[in-house]
């Protein structure tokens, strides 16, 4: 299709930068050889009825929108020669050409988070970085400070956060809660890696959830003017916590499941990858997503005063098996898999975590096979980028290797509207 001429405002200074994108939209509509001047009728978001006119003649062709109630010109556009032809296009076709307008976001970030919040801005044009001065007072407590706040009003607006410790938690709040009353248009709290709640088991009168005191604390930030914030998170690990989140926020899961489908198609031995799951939750949780592959599924069962690992379902024989799950801390149940596979015939074995937090660098008791001998180690361990500081620690050790979450998240916070 050929290119729109440059446009040149005519009139009225009382017209929103909004509304001139939106006319410059619908002037694309012109169609030179119509016999009709074409007239549009539509309503914006605030409900007030416009109506656009487009005429020409040989040399020039013009665009302008009046309030259809009053009759009264807003605004106008022209250029000097008439576009040779355009068309509406349909919303589908719009979606399937790739070529709709990215919403211009600007996503602050905090200390450990930044890699991350770097390569997300390297995924697009339209994420633009901004900082925050993270400093504390004498007696320990947050000094932080928005540096050029009054930018930011009228932005879609986005936060990275990583809720990696409880003392970290408390100053990312502060800002959490900050952002959204700067006037901006929308705002995102992307939180890769839901923490609490990993470990809780809710069996005695007098247990807390803390994930549930969590997700209460989320639900209410303060409102933008766009509305509630919206809250990007991946996989999280207890599957009734997403109905924790109260109705002032909106949450988006995502999952990590996709890089690991795309790394495995990547592997030589592809054709012969068996997905291993070490308890039924897990096998809940992902069994969809990788249904395409040949399954294990493992079980803890109990043997006098021992819990040890069966397989419940499946045969590794001569198979690369990826044991799957969700995250890993000590790594216990997934040293206990691969020794029941190894004993079942698995050719290699290897394991995927969307969150790799190994407290303690618990991460060390994981050795590399170089080839052969799963009993001395894993082919590849996957994690993702969701715990910066493990990251930090594993990064360049074998076996594992980071698939980064970078292009998921930028495309999480195109959703939405683009004005």
């Amino acid at each position: 299709m050929a290119a729109t001429p440059p446009l040149q405002s005519t009139s009225s200074s009382t017209s929103s930068t909004a509304s001139r994108k939106i006319l410059s939209n619908y002037s694309n509509i012109y169609n030179s050889r119509s016999p009709q001047p074409p007239s549009l009728l539509f309503k914006t978001r605030s409900q007030a009825t416009i109506s656009i006119r487009i005429r020409s003649d040989a040399q020039n062709w013009s665009a302008g929108y009046v309030s259809a109630a009053t009759n009264h010109h807003l605004h106008s556009i022209q250029s000097p020669s008439p576009p040779p032809s355009f068309s509406i296009p349909s919303a589908a076709s719009s979606s399937s050409s790739g070529s709709s307008p990215s919403k211009r976001v600007f996503l602050f970030y905090c200390a450990e988070t930044k890699p991350l919040a770097q390569r997300i801005a390297d995924e697009s044009d339209s994420i633009e970085l901004r900082s925050i001065s993270w400093r504390t007072f004498d007696d320990g407590f947050p000094n932080l400070f928005i540096p050029n706040a009054h930018g930011i009003r009228g932005q879609h607006v986005a936060f990275l956060a990583s809720f990696s410790s409880p003392k970290v938690i408390f100053e990312q709040l502060s800002i959490i809660y900050a952002l959204p009353k700067l006037f901006i248009s929308s705002f995102t709290l992307v939180l890769p890696f839901f923490p609490t709640g990993t470990s809780e088991r809710m069996e005695d009168e007098g247990d807390v959830a803390t994930a549930f005191t969590l997700a209460r604390i989320l639900s209410n930030i303060p409102a933008s003017r766009g509305g509630p914030t919206s809250l990007v998170t991946f996989d999280i690990h207890a599957l009734q916590e997403r109905f924790y989140f109260g109705d002032n926020i909106l949450p988006c899961f995502e999952s990590g499941i996709p890089l690991l489908k795309n790394r495995l198609q990547e592997l030589p031995d592809s054709d012969n990858i068996a997905i291993a799951f070490p308890d039924d939750g897990a096998w809940k949780r992902f069994h969809k997503q990788l249904q395409h592959f040949p399954t294990i599924i493992c079980a803890k069962v109990r043997e006098g005063d021992q819990r040890i690992v069966r397989i419940k379902e499946g045969n590794p024989q001569g198979r690369h098996v990826v044991i799957v799950d969700d995250l890993v801390q000590s790594g216990g149940t997934l040293v206990e898999c691969q020794k029941i596979l190894v004993n079942h015939g698995a050719a290699k074995i290897s394991a995927y975590v969307t969150h790799g937090i190994f407290p303690n660098r618990s991460w060390e008791r994981f050795e590399y096979d170089d080839g052969g001998h799963p009993e001395a180690g894993l082919t590849y361990f996957w994690i993702t980028d969701s715990c910066p500081l493990t990251v930090k620690e594993v990064m360049n050790k074998r076996p594992f290797e980071v698939l980064s979450l970078a292009d998921s998240i930028a495309a999480a916070l195109q959703i939405g509207q683009l004005f």
